[in-house]
């Protein structure tokens, strides 16, 4: 019996179920071609007794954040995301020469280069030994562990009590939900703020975002559901930003609930939309299994009838929701010959399941294939820009989510 790991209570309800895939991030080698490749059942339910929706467990964050395939940094609209978000947190919390800031799961450094940058004393907390090395390499003091609240009371024993702790896209990656909302209130300063940005549910239901759902992502968060989160650690939301990042995120504001106060407006009235939407009853689920179904078909007809016609298509980037769309649609490289990506750590392996090679960027100026499909669609304004070129050949653009479409650019 699948149980909340929020709440422990068994009324969990099927969302949609996308079948068996291989974690996103476990790109090939082309020795491993011919070994077995392990996949996993990747089935979302949501428990109706908290609304936290939720995959089972199935695999650790050890096995997919040892060494990781993802560097922040290689996304430039990512990298400003961050920047700016530094610059608005310094005004906001008045932060100084004096002000210690601690990002979770920092990656290469991306977001801290910033904090570094004002002058301001900071630590990132990463458990991937390869990004986290990157992270020091680029003048990022980085400490390789995964965040408990053992690990949040060293840190705080050591290095003092943080007055920001930023934890941005890893709410989700965690399957102890608890441990780690104690281990981020450890980190915290008894007056300070925690910040996170996670994948709004509200709009992966809406925008049939389901290629966000993936093994690495255990939970996916309402507001309702994050506010319940973050009080199983002695933490309160006091605010709430709605923010367009991988398809449309929000930024929790919380502190320790002795300080926290009433919440802002924009958390009330978020909250208002998420029930209009049915997300705190059945109904707002019930559709959705049927929406993944037509997005499939749409991209496989669009692909086959290429395909058919002697059209040539190829693909942009490697993310992780890019093989959860490619595995659940069953693609391979006979309808996508090949997918390009800015990162050099996955040049000449190959996508996990389907087998897709990854080539650096440059080969599609060298093939002028007809259609390009965007596998990182959230990027969209960026990689329209990015991909004008392929107009120089009268190539279009294919973006699959949330619906198929083609888009001619202009150079």
């Amino acid at each position: 019996m699948t149980r909340c790991r929020l709440c422990g209570s068994e009324a969990m309800a099927s969302v949609v179920d996308l079948g068996a895939t291989p974690p996103c991030e476990s790109f090939l080698a082309a020795d491993q071609l011919d070994k077995p490749e392990p996949a996993y059942p990747l089935h979302l339910r949501v428990c109706t007794d908290c609304w936290l929706a939720q995959i089972p467990p199935l695999i650790t964050p050890e096995e997919t954040f040892s060494e990781y395939a993802y560097f922040s940094s290689f996304s430039t609209s990512w990298v400003e995301h961050a920047r700016t978000f530094v610059a608005d947190a310094a005004a906001r919390l008045g932060l100084g020469d004096d002000a210690f800031v601690v990002e979770v799961a920092s990656n290469d450094g991306y977001l801290l280069k910033h904090v570094a940058d004002r002058g301001i004393r900071c630590l990132g907390i990463e458990p991937s030994v390869n990004v986290g090395a990157a992270a020091r390499d680029a003048g990022v003091p980085t400490l390789t562990e995964f965040l408990s609240p053992d690990t949040g009371s060293a840190v705080r024993a050591e290095h003092g009590p943080a007055d920001l702790v930023v934890a941005n896209n890893v709410y989700a990656h965690i399957p102890d939900v608890v441990g780690f909302t104690r281990g981020l209130r450890a980190l915290v300063a008894d007056d300070g703020w925690v910040s996170i940005e996670v994948q709004h549910l509200l709009t992966l239901i809406e925008d049939n975002q389901y290629d966000t759902i993936y093994h690495e992502h255990f939970q996916y968060y309402t507001v309702a559901a994050a506010i319940r989160a973050l009080a199983s650690g002695g933490l309160a939301l006091v605010d709430v930003e709605l923010l367009p990042t991988h398809g449309g995120s929000i930024r929790l504001w919380a502190r320790p609930t002795e300080v926290a106060g009433e919440p802002t407006q924009r958390v009330t009235d978020v909250l208002a939309r998420e029930k209009a939407a049915g997300l705190q009853e059945l109904s707002g689920y019930t559709e959705f299994s049927a929406r993944v179904a037509k997005v499939r078909r749409d991209l496989l007809k669009f692909l086959i009838e290429a395909a058919e016609q002697g059209e040539t298509v190829v693909g942009y980037g490697a993310p992780g929701k890019g093989n959860t769309l490619l595995n659940h649609c069953g693609i391979r490289p006979d309808l996508l010959a090949y997918t390009v990506d800015r990162n050099p750590y996955k040049h000449g392996r190959f996508t996990p399941g389907t087998r897709i090679p990854i080539l650096p960027p440059e080969q599609i100026a060298a093939d002028k294939p007809d259609y390009v499909l965007v596998l990182p669609w959230n990027l969209r304004a960026e990689l329209v820009e990015q991909l004008s070129f392929v107009h120089d050949w009268g190539g279009r653009l294919v973006f699959p989510i949330p619906e198929l479409s083609i888009v001619e650019v202009t150079s």
